[in-house]
């Protein structure tokens, strides 16, 4: 029986427009590495996913892959899904401009930075752009949401990331994003798979339902 069986008995006709959907996953840790799971799972293969870290022991509470310590993050996600790894980081040298024609951009990384590069891209090519905001120090999966991002409220990260956005003049840029409405809890690091899955989970849910739309 096709592997698909079950997304096409859902989805219809639509399955093809899962297949030839372009999309960039920048990150593929805690959230992003669920992001992939979700897409490849549901018969997205036009991936790209682009992250210059490798799997070390302190991932584990929260990433998939993460049992292989020292490996590359993308070629393990790469290997897994036949989808094109890219083992760099995102800054200021790395060119956007082979992407143009993409319908989604990915966002799952924590520098501010490099989702303003990303964002500012995705805005003057006209690309669907999907953010995920703090999912660390938080107990509560329930209290995820999507919304847009000038619609966030009590997360920091967001906080800065609207901030940025309005330096660089992309205050009407009001994308899709996942964030939490709880309060974090600790100052220092910390975090817990239900809530990160859950944002890679909301996702991957706004991609799908983008297309079936």
């Amino acid at each position: 029986m096709d592997r698909f069986f079950r997304v096409k008995a859902l989805v219809g006709d639509k399955f093809n427009k899962f297949q030839s959907a372009k999309i960039l996953i920048a990150g593929v840790g805690g959230v992003g590495g669920i992001v992939v799971e979700n897409l490849c799972r549901s018969g997205f293969k036009n991936i790209i996913i682009v992250d210059n870290d490798k799997f070390e022991d302190t991932n584990f509470n929260r990433q998939i892959g993460s049992e292989f310590i020292g490996i590359n993050k993308v070629d393990y996600f790469a290997k897994k899904f036949s989808i094109t790894g890219i083992n760099k980081r995102i800054d200021e040298n790395f060119s956007l401009d082979e992407f143009k024609n993409f319908d989604f951009f990915i966002d799952c990384i924590d520098d501010i930075r490099a989702k303003i590069k990303l964002a500012k891209f995705a805005y003057e090519n006209k690309i669907n752009f999907i953010s995920s905001c703090g999912s660390a120090k938080r107990s509560d999966p329930s209290k995820v949401k999507i919304s847009k991002i000038f619609n966030t409220y009590n997360d920091p990260f967001a906080k800065k990331f609207r901030y940025e956005l309005k330096k660089a003049g992309l205050n009407d840029f009001n994308f899709d994003c996942i964030f939490s409405s709880e309060e974090p809890k600790i100052k220092e690091l910390g975090s817990l798979m239900c809530v990160t899955s859950t944002f890679g989970n909301f996702i991957a849910s706004v991609v799908i339902n983008k297309i079936l739309k």
